[in-house]
Parts: structure tokens; C-alpha cells; sequence
């Protein structure tokens, strides 16, 4: 297995964002699938949510978050779900801390 680090903007993370109860989350251009429909449902209380946007604000990184790649060529997350719907969901305006 080849691990490879790669620093991506949370704009782009946010580029394409959806969040269907039936469908799944994407993101990234729609090439990443943040949670699949067989994942379970987003789980972070507001308290870790919301250190998840303090974290970003204040400038500092995140934890490294890891995507695999399909074969198709897109990407699916394999750990940082989580972070990655507390970014998209407070971008797209659905909460505020």
C-alpha cells in the first residue's frame, strides 16, 4: 500500500458538496463520496463539530484524513468523515457556533 500526502483546500473539499439522507454526502468536485449509503450517519455532537471549526479558524491542521482511490479514479474516505461533513455542513450555512 502507497500512502501519499497531499494538502487539499477546504474550498475545494466544499466544491460540489451534497448531503442526501438516500444518496449519501459527496464533495471535491463530486469525486469524493464522504459517507457511501451503507456508512452510518454523522455522529459528532455540537461540542466536537464545533472544535473541528475552531481548529480551522484558528489557523491550526486537522488531523490527516484518508481517502482511497477507486478504480474509476474518484476517492472515497476511509477516515475523516466526520471532519469533513463538520467543514462542508458550516460552509454550506446549515449551523453556526
Amino acid at each position: 500500500m502507497k500512502i501519499e500526502l497531499n494538502q487539499i483546500p477546504i474550498c475545494k473539499l466544499f466544491e460540489g458538496y451534497s448531503n442526501s439522507d438516500e444518496e449519501g454526502v459527496v464533495g471535491y468536485g463530486g469525486k469524493l463520496n464522504i459517507r457511501p449509503k451503507y456508512q452510518r450517519e454523522f455522529v459528532y455532537k455540537d461540542d466536537q463539530r464545533n472544535a473541528v471549526i475552531d481548529t480551522v479558524i484558528k489557523g491550526y491542521p486537522l488531523n490527516v484524513m484518508y481517502w482511497v482511490i477507486n478504480e474509476d479514479g474518484t476517492y472515497e474516505v476511509l477516515d475523516g468523515q466526520q471532519r469533513s461533513i463538520s467543514l462542508c455542513e458550516y460552509l454550506q450555512n446549515n449551523f453556526s457556533k
